[in-house]
């Protein structure tokens, strides 16, 4: 199987563009010290493709993607911030 990601191009015009793919989840617990990120199929290449992308040369450092239960994972997730440095 083969999987291709299509990176959204970053401008300061349109900002950061997220690419979700259809049916997706994802869930992030916080458990005895350890972070459990759960996902389908579809959740880890929506993932996968916001780290490529947040990864694009133009995005300055410290710009970073907050998600959370309210906005993209399944409630009871844990809130969770990927920053570029």
């Amino acid at each position: 199987m083969k999987i291709v990601l299509e990176i959204p191009d970053y401008s300061t015009e349109k900002g950061f563009v997220y690419k979700w793919e259809g049916d997706y989840e994802i869930e992030i617990k916080y458990e005895n010290g350890d972070v459990i990120l759960s996902a389908n199929k579809e959740g880890l290449t929506s993932l996968a493709n916001h780290l490529l992308n947040l990864a694009q040369e133009q995005i300055p450092p410290g710009y970073h993607l907050h998600l959370d239960e309210y906005n993209s994972l399944e409630e009871g997730s844990v809130n969770f911030i990927i920053q570029k440095k």
